[in-house]
């Protein structure tokens, strides 16, 4: 019999109908259109309002690339003489100007009036008595015009405050002013100090408790018994519970339970960061070599060692890169919770914007692209060193 006769004859290759192609390319792509289609009809768009109502946004826009970083200053004398209430001893001057003012008597009671002279100071020109607290604040109680000499005298009557040593001020007013940092860079520079040490203090409790949360959400360390894996899970739950809710909303909580301030944006910050850092560093412990744990395991080591030697010299280099980035997040991401109470400047930013000081602003706007622009380059040139 030949052995050729009893051979299945190959299956000749499936020929595509005509035209079968085309047909599957046009229903994708009339799904598509069907799609973008409804999604511009729930989105609203109206690229005719954009063109026509352009006047609207060119104040706002104008005002945006003009940030408020210099203004002028009245050029200014000032001097200050100590007074002590209840029998406590004057407390010094604290400022030294070209003036000088004293107080008759250096002590005195609320209600007592005392005679305060000025003298030094520059010749026919405005000039106002301040009286400062001891806690700082002020209260302009005289006011009048130096004479030709540059002297003035007046009498006040101490007025009802809290504490016992103060601070009688003159000020002067000169002609001309004075260029100088505006008060708004001034408190911008501050509140962004602010926002950096929020999100290094959020980003390094975050890696106090990712740090061993990770060794316990990688399956390849976790898979030994049914309780580790029980635990694996339970954990990575935990992650992915924590990072589904918006930094926003832990600020808001943590705002209304500690108040509001930079501490709630610390917790905030660090919570969300727990979560995320904890993924990521208990990925990267999945992703190792193999090779080093089998070993040592073969020895008979404990699950320590095991973490100790051959877990811990792969992952270091890729926890201080991922540590590095998620502070440059939570830079980013600070700004965003001070909406809500969470402190940085983000804090200041939505007062100026309620206010509709776009100037003000548009400085603070500003210094986060400046901060978040350095922070991407450090954080860039630090892994470049460590990984």
């Amino acid at each position: 019999m030949d052995p050729s006769a009893t051979t299945p004859l190959p299956r000749a290759p499936d020929i595509p109908k005509p035209g079968g192609g085309a047909l599957r390319v046009l229903a994708w792509l009339a799904a598509l259109t069907l799609i973008y289609v409804y999604g511009w009809k729930v989105t609203q768009i109206n690229l005719v309002e954009l063109a026509t109502k352009w006047s609207l946004a060119k104040p706002l826009l104008y005002d945006l690339i003009r940030p408020d970083l210099i203004q002028r200053y009245p050029r200014l004398q000032r001097a200050d003489a100590g007074i002590g209430l209840d029998g406590t001893p004057s407390p010094p001057p604290e400022i030294r100007g070209e003036g000088r003012i004293t107080v008759t008597p250096q002590t005195a009671r609320q209600g007592d009036r005392v005679t305060v002279i000025a003298e030094g100071f520059a010749p026919s020109r405005p000039i106002e008595i301040i009286w400062r607290d001891q806690a700082g604040s002020t209260a302009t109680v005289a006011k009048g015009t130096t004479d030709a000499s540059g002297r003035f005298g007046t009498t006040i009557a101490v007025p009802n405050v809290i504490g016992t040593a103060h601070h009688v001020v003159a000020q002067v007013t000169l002609e001309g002013t004075t260029l100088g940092p505006s008060n708004t860079l001034r408190l911008t520079l501050f509140r962004m100090v602010e926002t950096i040490f929020l999100a290094l203090m959020g980003t390094t409790m975050a890696v106090i408790f990712a740090v061993p949360l990770s060794f316990l959400g990688a399956k390849n360390l976790m898979s030994r018994s049914a309780v580790s894996l029980w635990i694996y899970y339970a954990i990575r739950t935990i992650f992915n519970i924590a990072r589904s809710i918006e930094p926003l909303i832990m600020a808001t909580v943590f705002a209304v339970w500690v108040g509001i301030g930079p501490f709630a944006g610390v917790l905030a910050l660090g919570v969300h960061s727990i979560a995320s850092l904890g993924k990521l560093y208990s990925e990267q412990i999945e992703s190792i070599d193999p090779g080093p744990i089998e070993a040592i395991t073969a020895t008979g080591a404990s699950m320590l060692q095991i973490v100790r030697y051959a877990v811990v010299p792969q992952i270091v280099p890729p926890f201080i890169a991922f540590t590095i980035y998620r502070w440059d997040i939570n830079v980013r991401l600070s700004t965003v919770i001070g909406f809500v109470g969470g402190g940085g400047l983000g804090f200041l930013l939505i007062q100026y914007i309620n206010l509709l000081q776009w100037r003000q602003a548009a400085t603070a706007v500003w210094a986060i692209t400046a901060v978040v622009a350095a922070m991407d380059y450090l954080s860039s040139a630090v892994r470049e060193r460590v990984v």
